[in-house]
């Protein structure tokens, strides 16, 4: 496992220190589990960005936002 050095706001490393303390545990510990909690919520949002038609898709109706068209509607999406 490599090292990363990640800068935390004093105050909010002093909460660290202290939830650690309660739980008897390491601040790395708890920003470890942090950081796999992140990555299980975006997991989903990575898989559809890795696939082209998807991400194609999701351009198309950014665009169609601004520009106003109007896209489908829920009826047309069911069928």
């Amino acid at each position: 496992m490599e090292t990363a050095t990640v800068r935390i706001p004093v105050e909010k490393r002093d909460v660290l220190k202290i939830i650690a303390g309660i739980e008897k545990t390491e601040i790395k510990e708890i920003l470890t589990d942090l950081i796999d909690e992140y990555i299980e919520r975006h997991k989903e949002t990575l898989e559809l960005l890795s696939n082209p038609e998807w991400v194609d898709l999701i351009m198309q109706g950014k665009e169609e936002v601004r520009s106003g068209v109007k896209g489908k509607s829920l009826e047309q999406l069911a069928d």
